[in-house]
């Protein structure tokens, strides 16, 4: 027998789930939409992710970290790479970021970093005297060309003028990430990395090191900039970059070694 009730009901039934998934759907296309892009000098790696992971969990904004050198970063930024924000390792890339167009606000010193000369294998004594020793044969450091820490380590070895003597037995990684990795590997006995390195939960307690003193290299002040992008993500990117200096952030970031404007 006709039912038009049944009909109807079933078809207010079938309108409400539909509209109940699109509802959905817009919603989820709009948090996809909405995820930061973060640019960051993979010194800060570990570190980005805790700033990362604490402001998610106070906003509910996802991120996207793409970890490289600075000097790599910033020539895909020049090219037009969808990044919402560069975490670099010094001021100079920002810098250039910045007089090309491709930034929404002057660079920022966010934090300080620190050099450190870290071994994994056992027994190896950690030290600038030691590097001379025949039994050392690689010696990992970021390329200076693309990395400020490797900067910063090319600056203490010609500090002690060990540059030519140590020459064959450099090794170059093309960011911290990757000195860290032959490190760790045991490929080179021994070489430069950054303090958050040391201190990241992965590697804390793992192998020996010893700081450098900060005077044999230049500070390493790393600075930030939001980039200028067309999609909508400025109002969540600035949002991230204001946390970014907050006491809840630089809390994180001493955790990591890093030293902070108070």
């Amino acid at each position: 027998m006709f039912n038009g009730k049944s009909i109807i009901k079933g078809c207010k039934w079938q309108w409400l789930w539909s509209m109940l998934l699109t509802i959905i759907f817009v919603g989820c296309q709009d948090s996809h939409d909405k995820k930061i892009v973060i640019a960051t000098a993979a010194n800060m790696e570990s570190a980005m992710k805790a700033l990362a992971n604490a402001y998610t969990n106070k906003t509910g904004v996802e991120f996207e970290l793409i970890v490289g050198s600075s000097g790599k970063l910033t020539a895909q930024i020049m090219e037009g790479a969808p990044y919402d924000i560069f975490i670099a390792a010094n001021m100079k890339y920002p810098e250039v970021v910045y007089a090309g167009g491709k930034a929404r606000n002057i660079p920022k010193v966010y934090a300080k970093g620190k050099l450190v000369l870290w071994s994994m294998v056992e027994n190896t004594p950690v030290s600038i005297d030691a590097l001379t020793d025949p039994a050392i044969e690689h010696i990992a450091l970021a390329n200076p060309k693309t990395a400020p820490y490797g900067v910063a380590a090319k600056e203490v070895l010609e500090y002690y003028g060990l540059n030519e003597i140590l020459g064959p037995k450099l090794v170059f990684g093309e960011s911290i990430g990757q000195t860290d990795q032959f490190i760790i590997s045991q490929a080179a006995q021994i070489g430069f990395t950054a303090l958050s390195t040391v201190l990241s939960p992965e590697m804390k307690g793992k192998g020996s090191w010893i700081p450098i003193n900060p005077s044999l290299y230049s500070n390493i002040s790393q600075g930030v900039v939001l980039v200028d992008r067309k999609e909508d993500t400025k109002q969540e990117a600035q949002g991230f970059y204001h946390f970014l200096f907050s006491v809840e952030a630089k809390e994180i970031l001493k955790e990591f070694g890093y030293l902070v404007d108070e």
